[in-house]
């Protein structure tokens, strides 16, 4: 394009400018023969224009002005072919400025065909997907604990008003009142512990710590001896020396809240199984019990917090027990299933990488599981 404007521009030009146009090599239409010169000192002059000092000047206008005329052309045809493949930046940066909390469901829905603007809506859809589920999480968690925490408050309250309205209240009902406002303090501390410990449990862990899982396991059976024996529960336990890489912390409310699950949710004279022990590199640790028919559809849901296959008021315990295990499963890289017996009952299997590669090697499969369950 650029030799046909100076082309075009030549052929506006003088005879001898067209000349040394094309002595620089741009084919210019060859001017008309001149009349042959005047003899004498006319001759002379009519020779050809060849030294370095007779060079015109104005040859210059036509790559100038051909390079005035391109460089806004050549700006306009960017600019157009730029805003026709960026569009769809565009339209994905003005949905992605209207989605908050309150529509965090909408997607992009990018359409077209696949390339890499289709690739990257995509994966925007399935972010916002994930973070529409972990709010909705949120919310019933919050929701939740609200509840939970509401009602040891409504209950000291009525204790507290009690005393005050009876104008027969006695020393003696004083101290009863007191004693309950006391339990009740104590089963919200719990409350808040569990809180704690489950919020503090939810992120990936890197760092740990080699932990003997089975010195955890029977420390925790020897102190509930006591509770398995006042329930009548059997204790059918097989402990191998197993060592893992975690937190010794965690680890040990996990087993626990496994045991107290097992014994309070069994029935009198059922059976705790109890197994800890090392197969190809894993660390397998399974709590069963027996109790009463749990409809296999509701599993899943006992891992939620504040869920309870059946809610009985004032027995100590607030649907948080599961929940913990399953975020300090997650912050291991644990694998954990359970199933629901038949004839009754739960069996929990908790299946923990190994960690032969170091810490560092664990922290990464401790990522890809949790972004594979997210």
């Amino acid at each position: 394009m650029l030799l046909i404007l100076v082309a075009s521009l030549a052929r506006t030009l003088p005879s001898e400018q067209r000349s040394t146009i094309a002595l620089a090599g741009i084919p210019v239409a060859p001017p008309p023969a001149p009349p042959p010169p005047a003899p004498g000192r006319d001759a002379v002059r009519a020779g050809p224009l060849t030294g370095p000092d007779t060079f015109p000047d104005e040859v210059l206008i036509v790559p100038g002005v051909a390079l005035l005329l391109m460089v806004p052309l050549s700006l306009g045809f960017g600019w157009l072919i730029a805003g026709r493949m960026l569009r769809p930046i565009r339209t994905m940066t003005g949905s992605l400025q209207r989605i908050s909390g309150r529509n965090v469901h909408e997607r992009l829905a990018l359409t077209g065909p696949r390339d890499e603007f289709k690739d990257l809506a995509d994966t925007i859809d399935g972010l916002l997907g994930r973070l529409e589920v972990a709010l909705d999480g949120h919310k019933r968690f919050v929701a939740n604990a609200a509840h939970e925490l509401r009602t040891p408050l409504t209950v000291e309250h009525a204790l507290l008003e009690e005393p005050l309205i009876d104008p027969g209240a006695t020393v003696e009902s004083y101290r009863a009142n007191f004693e309950q406002l006391l339990a009740v303090n104590r089963h919200r501390g719990e409350l808040l512990e569990s809180l704690l410990t489950l919020a503090g449990s939810e992120p990936a862990r890197d760092e740990g710590e080699p932990v003997q899982l089975d010195d955890i396991v029977t420390a925790a059976l020897a102190e509930r001896s006591a509770e398995l024996e006042r329930h009548d529960l059997r204790v059918e336990a097989v402990i191998r020396p197993t060592t893992i890489l975690g937190d010794r912390m965690l680890l040990a409310r996990l087993v626990a809240n496994l045991l107290d699950n097992a014994i309070h949710y069994n029935e009198p004279g059922g059976t705790v199984e109890m197994s800890v022990r090392a197969i190809d590199g894993h660390a397998r640790l399974i709590v069963a019990n027996t109790g009463a028919l749990v409809p296999p559809e509701q599993v899943d849901r006992l891992f939620e917090p504040f869920q309870r296959l059946h809610r009985v008021a004032d027995d100590g315990h607030h649907g948080l027990g599961l929940s913990i295990v399953r975020a300090i499963a997650l912050a291991h890289a644990a694998h954990l299933t359970a199933q629901a017996h038949p004839g009754g009952g739960l069996r929990i299997e908790v299946l923990f990488l190994p960690d032969v590669d170091g810490s560092t090697a664990a922290g990464v499969r401790r990522r890809e599981v949790i972004d594979r369950q997210l």
